[in-house]
């Protein structure tokens, strides 16, 4: 895959950091902390596999760095949890 580089003005910056550090909800601040990694220059596939506290799907990883380009911090809080809604057998 090739990599996807994240451009951050200084403001998106401070905002990430924020979440990342005080917000009350653990899976935005781990979507922040994967964010402002990626835009350091690690590829997101390598933030998935290494970067956060525990492993997760690059694919899942990717995602959140889609909403974030189109829909900022919101597209990070809009979906708290991944896996399989409403595809039961």
């Amino acid at each position: 895959m090739a990599r996807r580089p994240l451009s951050l003005t200084e403001d998106q910056r401070q905002q990430l950091l924020q979440l990342r550090d005080h917000d009350d909800r653990p899976y935005v601040r781990e979507r922040g902390a994967a964010l402002l990694k990626i835009a350091a220059g690690h590829s997101p596939h390598r933030v998935a596999k290494q970067g956060l506290l525990k492993p997760r799907d690059p694919d899942t990883v990717y995602a959140w760095l889609d909403r974030y380009q189109a829909s900022g911090v919101q597209g990070l809080i809009d979906h708290p949890q991944g896996g399989s809604h409403g595809r039961h057998l």
